[in-house]
């Protein structure tokens, strides 16, 4: 007998009038909120703008959320085109069905636009960005939990997950998979903090310990669930995924660290400012008079080379008597002859 479980909520859907609140939803709103505002956080650190993390963000979430959704349907297209299924529902996606492999891909072509209209590095935007995106997937597990998906294999343990009877779900105690990767992923937070730290990291290599780190742990929590999945030489696709990202990962890393090392010294350049121009009626000025110690020769030669404005024009008389001290024997236009 079972003393103690996670109990499900009877409904993931709440009714304000005719407004539909969900859970699945909520969960996600709060993660991209949290994501966005430790990423600023983070950014400003490494010398960049606020607000630039959010600018980028408006690009690169509804990526994500596309992508997220065309990875799920199709990886998953038997619920949504196989027989006695209504294509319509792959469009529902507040019940639940994001793939984290296509929200990051996709999300990460958002986020290379908005970098490129801002005139910043993906890469460091990235590595800003990769605790926050790390405990935005740990808030989105929560809403696997209201709508009672996601779960792993039978179980009577203390935290087992109490699941009601529902369409492709047989009710019993299961184990809790939503809250097993919820939890790593606040771990892989906590470490790509404590690492960009400690190490500096730069040039994306954050970013790749944070893909790294999530994907070491997706393996075995994917290898629990008993949801329907395709299979390829005995594993769930899910886990060839998250074994080859990985592999990319490590790669991008080690390599980076090769050619790059160290961390970006600006990560959000400054606009360019004024020309400096406003020193050339100076020294044009300059230019005009004669070298009162040098030869006589050089100094109305000065004076004859300088280009006269409207305002540095002088009576050809008062030119003369300025540009030949005592003892000078030759003029300005006698000196531009020889």
């Amino acid at each position: 007998m079972t003393l103690a479980y996670i109990p499900s909520p009877s409904t993931g859907v709440l009714h304000l009038g005719p407004i539909p609140l969900r859970g699945y939803a909520f969960c996600i709103i709060i993660g991209v909120f949290v994501a966005v505002w430790l990423g600023n956080k983070r950014w400003i650190a490494r010398g960049g703008k606020p607000g630039t993390v959010a600018d980028i963000a408006v690009w690169a979430v509804p990526f994500g959320l596309v992508g997220g959704r065309l990875y799920h349907v199709i990886t998953d297209y038997q619920l949504y085109f196989g027989e006695g299924r209504d294509w319509v529902d792959a469009f529902k996606i507040w019940e639940g069905g994001l793939g984290i492999w296509g929200a990051i891909a996709l999300g990460a072509v958002g986020a290379w636009i908005g970098c490129r209209l801002r005139g910043i590095p993906l890469p460091a935007w990235a590595d800003a960005l990769a605790p926050g995106i790390a405990i935005a997937q740990a808030f989105g597990r929560w809403g696997n939990w209201f709508n009672q998906e996601l779960y792993g294999r039978p179980t009577d343990l203390p935290w087992a997950l109490k699941i009601s009877e529902g369409p492709n779900r047989a009710a019993g105690l299961y184990h809790p998979t939503f809250l097993y990767e919820s939890l790593w992923c606040l771990g892989v937070a906590a470490l790509v903090i404590w690492a960009d730290r400690r190490f500096k990291l730069g040039h994306g290599r954050a970013f790749a310990l944070y893909v790294a780190a999530y994907c070491s742990g997706r393996v075995w929590i994917e290898y629990m669930r008993v949801d329907e999945a395709h299979h390829i030489l005995g594993l769930r696709l899910n886990v060839w995924t998250a074994i080859v990202v990985f592999v990319l990962a490590v790669v991008y890393f080690v390599l980076s660290a090769k050619l790059r090392p160290g961390r970006e010294e600006v990560v959000e350049p400054e606009p360019s400012g004024g020309s400096g121009d406003g020193a050339a009626p100076a020294d044009a000025a300059g230019d005009a008079k004669p070298a009162a110690a040098g030869g006589a020769g050089a100094g109305a030669g000065d004076a004859a080379e300088a280009p006269a404005g409207p305002k540095d024009a002088k009576p050809e008389a008062a030119a003369e008597a300025e540009a030949k001290p005592v003892g000078l024997t030759k003029s300005a236009p006698e000196a531009d002859k020889s």
